[in-house]
């Protein structure tokens, strides 16, 4: 039988606490980076500056994205328990 090889961590975890932080950042980035390049393409097609416009553009968005699924999480989750039986079974 093979012996587990533990590697040590370079950066050490987050408390548990952060994640109602990082989720939602982690989310916009991801959200608004996807978003931004698909307008961008289909406004503009994949033009020379295409790159440079879309990371700007991208940016942008995600300075408004995060901020606004900060708000908007808590609001979200109640509709989701209003339609959704949240009790484990």
């Amino acid at each position: 039988m093979q012996e587990l090889k533990i590697t040590p961590r370079l950066i050490s975890k987050l408390p548990a606490r952060y994640a109602a932080w990082i989720l939602p950042l982690i989310l916009s980035f991801l959200m608004s980076g996807a978003l931004s390049f698909v307008n961008m393409w289909m406004s503009l097609g994949f033009i020379p500056e295409f790159l440079h416009k879309w990371s700007a553009t991208w940016m942008f968005s995600w300075l408004i994205a995060y901020p606004l699924v900060l708000v908007l999480l808590p609001l979200v989750r109640r509709l989701t328990a209003l339609i959704v039986d949240m009790q484990p079974k």
